[in-house]
């Protein structure tokens, strides 16, 4: 007689890996270090400079100074982390501010001003991201094309002038009086928009679906994401974040003018770098940049008040970029 087939157990489904500490603990030491570059750089100014870099005034002007590139450094973190770039930013930055601040739009008051700074900026990235979506382009290329145009624009809408607001609505938030506690309103919104785009990226479905784009686009296809879909999403929320910026700008120069957002790109580049986002994408944290870009502005408001030349901020901005990237590669070899 044959005996009886043994019934054979269902395969149980295999559990979700759980986060690596030693991941989470390497996440947390970037951050630290940052922290500590961040608290070695106040020390240098308190020393070099006591009377005034420790000053209030002096604190939110560091702050107030970080929230317009701040605020673009958060959308260029998202373009990053799903494996692009957009040189565009800067560009874009400018386009929105001179839109903004033609007397056709000052006529429609502080509304009309904000409303053109963001559309603008939406509008651009909107073309950004169907060009390299489904158009199929690099992305490095398209952004560079639209600085190029965005910077043309610019000036022929200027034509090579200020233009200077008269609006008393939008100037008012860049004084004093506006201040909400001490705190002005340009360094609140970037405190916003960081707060945001940190539940977004690690909180959401879109912000796990741009990491997976980044960590590899093909697998995130097959995982059923519409990876076309999501990295246009990602260059309409980065146009989102310049118009945000540009309107920042306005508030904070009281004029729009065409050489606005001058090497952004590069500023918001090597803050996410600095804060540890991975050119190659798949990585990146929210904080890190914003820690990236505090500490750039700091070092720009150390030499400022110690009458350095802008040639040696420069030098020293590029030899922590790489030395960033080279930091980046070390950790990247030891772990695969």
């Amino acid at each position: 007689m044959t005996q009886p087939a043994t019934p054979t157990r269902p395969a149980e489904p295999k559990r979700a890996a759980a986060p690596s500490p030693v991941k989470a603990v390497r996440l947390d030491l970037r951050t630290l270090s940052l922290l500590g570059v961040l608290a070695a750089l106040v020390v240098v100014g308190g020393i070099t400079q006591p009377d005034s870099f420790l000053d209030t005034d002096n604190v939110q002007l560091i702050l107030t100074q970080a929230s317009v590139i701040g605020v673009v450094t958060v959308g260029m973190t998202f373009v990053i982390i799903s494996g692009g770039i957009d040189l565009s930013v800067g560009a874009i930055v400018a386009l929105a501010s001179c839109w903004a601040t033609t007397v056709a739009t000052q006529e429609y008051g502080f509304i009309g001003i904000l409303f053109t700074a963001l559309v603008v900026g939406v509008g651009c990235g909107l073309v950004n991201g169907v060009l390299i979506a489904y158009g199929g382009m690099v992305p490095f290329i398209a952004t560079l094309a639209m600085l190029a145009s965005g910077r043309g624009l610019a000036l022929q809408i200027t034509d090579g002038k200020t233009q200077v607001v008269d609006v008393d609505s939008v100037l008012k938030l860049g004084e004093r009086d506006s201040y909400i506690l001490g705190i002005p309103p340009l360094v609140l919104v970037f405190a916003a928009v960081t707060v945001i785009g940190w539940l977004v990226l690690n909180r959401t479905t879109f912000g796990r679906r741009s990491v997976a784009v980044g960590g590899n686009a093909e697998a995130a296809r097959l995982a059923g994401i519409d990876v076309r879909r999501q990295r246009l999403y990602l260059y309409l929320l980065s146009g989102l974040c310049c118009g945000i910026a540009a309107f920042l700008l306005i508030v904070l120069a009281g004029s729009g003018q065409n050489t606005n957002g001058n090497l952004y790109e590069l500023d918001a580049i090597a803050a996410a770098i600095i804060g540890g986002t991975l050119l190659t994408g798949g990585r990146g944290t929210i904080v890190g940049s914003v820690l990236g870009v505090l500490i750039f502005t700091t070092i720009t408001n150390i030499f400022a008040l110690n009458n350095l030349q802008s040639d040696v901020q420069e030098i020293a901005k590029g030899a922590i970029i790489v030395a960033a990237v080279l930091v980046q590669r070390r950790t990247a070899s030891a772990h695969t």
